[in-house]
C-alpha cells in the first residue's frame, strides 16, 4: 500500500481470473487484502469517542435513561454520509481536506479555518490528557506519572513508527471500547426497553431535552474527524479503485463507534438513572458511581476504557491538526517522514503533545471552562467544514464522475443544515447558561 499505483480491487480482479484450484489457495490472501483497506474510518470514528464524548454519553444515560437511544440511528447515518464524502475525496484527488479548501476557497478562508481548528483541537487535546489523569487516578496511579508516560509512548510511536505500525497500534487501542459493552451487560439493563427506545423516537420540546440531543450530535460529529479520515486515506495510498472497500471501512468504523456510545448510555441508564443519580460531570465520576451497583470490576473496566479512549484521541487529534496545518501551508507531511523531511508536520504534532501534557498537569485547571470554550469554537467551525465538504465533493471539476449524485447531494445538504443548526443552537444554549 505504499503508493497510489496499488489497488486492492485490481488485485482481486486479477485473482478472480485464476483457475479455481489457484483461487482456493489464494483465498486467505483475498481476506487479508480486504483487511488491508481497514483503518482510517475505524480510527477516526473511535477517536470521536474521547473523554468529553464519554462524559456526554454518561450524562445522557444518567439523566434520561434509555429515552435518547433513538438519536443514535440518525447520528450514525449522518456520520457515515459525512465521512464517506471525505474518504471519497481523498481517494479520487489524492489530497487532504485542507489542501482542497486552500485550492478551492483561497488562502484567507483556509487560514481562518486552520486557526479555529488549531484552537479547538488544542483544547480537546488537553481534555484527553485530563482523561488519562482521571483514568489513572481511579486505580491509584498519580497523573504526574501517567501523563508523561502516555505522552512519551504516543510521541515515540508517531515520530519513530511507520504508517502501517501506527495504524495497527491505533486499531489495537480501539479494542478497549469493548469494555463499555461488557460494563453494560454487567449492569443488567432492560433489553426489551432498550430495543423499543432505539426504534421509537420519543421527541420532546423542553429545553433541557433538546440541549442534550444537540450535545449528543455535537460530540459525535466533530471537525477533526473529517480532516483526519481524509488525510489518513491519502497517506494509506488508496485510490478510486479502492472506493467500495474504503466505504466498508467507514461504515464499519462508524457503526462500531456509535454502538459503543449507545452501550455507554445503556450502562449508566441501567444503574445510575434508576437510582436517581441524574447528574454526571465526567467519565471518571460515572465509573466511580457505577462501582457500588455492578461491582468494582466494572469501575476498573470503565477506567481502562477511558484510558484507552483518551490515549487514542491524544494520538489522532494532534495528527489531524498536523496534517491540516501542513496541507494548508503546503509543507511536507507523512507518518514515514523524519524531522528533517517534515519539520512542520512533526513539529506541530510534538508541540501539541507537550502543550496538552503540561496544561493537564497544572493543579486546579478549569476543565469545564476549557471544554465550553472548545465546544464554542467547534460549534462555529463545524458548519463551515460541513458546507465545504458537501460543496467540494459535489464539484464536477474536482470529483468528475465520482461527485455526489442528486439524491446523495440532497441528503448531504439536509444533514449539513440540520447538524449545523443544532451545533449553533447548542453553542447559543451553552452561552445562555453561562450568562
Amino acid at each position: 500500500m505504499a503508493g497510489r499505483g496499488f489497488s486492492i480491487r485490481k488485485y482481486l480482479s486479477v485473482v478472480t481470473r485464476f483457475p479455481e484450484r489457484i483461487r482456493r489457495s489464494l483465498s486467505g490472501y483475498r481476506f487479508y487484502a480486504y483487511l488491508a483497506i481497514l483503518g482510517p474510518g475505524i480510527i477516526a470514528a473511535n477517536a470521536g469517542n474521547e473523554a468529553s464524548g464519554i462524559a456526554t454519553y454518561s450524562s445522557v444515560g444518567a439523566g434520561y435513561g434509555y429515552t435518547l437511544l433513538w438519536v443514535f440511528v440518525p447520528m450514525l447515518l449522518s456520520l457515515i454520509v459525512v465521512q464517506e464524502m471525505c474518504v471519497r475525496m481523498g481517494l479520487v484527488t489524492g489530497q487532504g481536506l485542507a489542501d482542497l479548501i486552500r485550492e478551492r476557497f483561497g488562502v484567507r478562508l483556509t487560514a481562518l479555518v486552520m486557526l479555529a481548528l488549531l484552537i479547538a483541537n488544542t483544547g480537546v487535546i488537553v481534555s484527553q490528557f485530563v482523561g488519562i489523569a482521571q483514568a489513572s487516578e481511579l486505580i491509584g496511579v498519580p497523573r504526574y506519572f501517567s501523563i508523561p508516560l502516555a505522552s512519551a509512548i504516543i510521541w515515540w510511536l508517531v515520530v519513530k513508527g511507520t504508517q502501517k505500525r501506527i495504524e495497527q497500534v491505533f486499531l489495537l487501542i480501539s479494542l478497549v471500547f469493548l469494555c463499555y459493552i461488557f460494563s453494560a451487560i454487567m449492569a443488567g439493563p432492560d433489553w426489551s426497553r432498550v430495543g423499543s427506545e432505539m426504534i421509537t423516537p420519543g421527541f420532546r420540546t423542553d429545553t433541557a431535552y433538546l440541549f442534550m440531543v444537540m450535545a449528543l450530535i455535537g460530540t459525535t460529529i466533530t471537525p477533526f474527524m473529517q480532516f483526519f479520515v481524509q488525510s489518513a486515506a491519502v497517506e494509506k495510498g488508496l485510490d478510486e479503485d479502492d472506493l467500495s472497500l474504503a466505504r466498508v471501512d467507514v461504515v464499519a468504523g462508524n457503526t462500531f463507534a456509535v454502538i459503543i456510545g449507545a452501550f455507554i448510555v445503556i450502562s449508566t441508564a441501567a444503574t445510575l438513572h434508576v437510582r436517581g443519580i441524574l447528574t454526571i460531570d465526567s467519565a471518571a465520576t460515572a465509573a466511580e458511581a457505577l462501582a457500588p451497583v455492578v461491582g468494582i470490576y466494572a469501575k476498573y473496566l470503565l477506567a481502562f476504557g477511558l484510558f484507552g479512549a483518551s490515549l487514542l484521541a491524544m494520538g489522532v487529534l494532534p495528527l489531524a491538526t498536523a496534517y491540516s496545518v501542513s496541507e494548508a501551508l503546503g509543507f511536507e507531511k507523512g507518518l514515514s517522514r523524519t524531522f528533517r523531511e517534515a519539520p512542520i508536520f512533526l513539529g506541530v504534532f510534538t508541540a501539541l503533545i507537550l502543550i496538552g501534557a503540561f496544561v493537564a498537569m497544572i493543579p486546579g485547571i478549569p476543565q469545564i471552562r476549557l471544554l465550553v470554550f472548545t465546544q464554542a469554537v467547534n460549534g462555529l467551525l463545524l458548519p463551515v467544514i460541513l458546507v465545504t465538504v458537501v460543496t467540494l465533493s459535489s464539484s464536477r471539476e474536482i470529483m468528475g464522475e465520482y461527485r455526489n449524485g442528486l439524491v446523495f447531494r440532497t441528503f448531504a445538504w439536509i444533514i449539513t443544515v440540520t447538524v449545523s443548526g443544532l451545533s449553533l443552537l447548542l453553542l447559543a444554549g451553552t452561552f445562555a447558561d453561562i450568562f
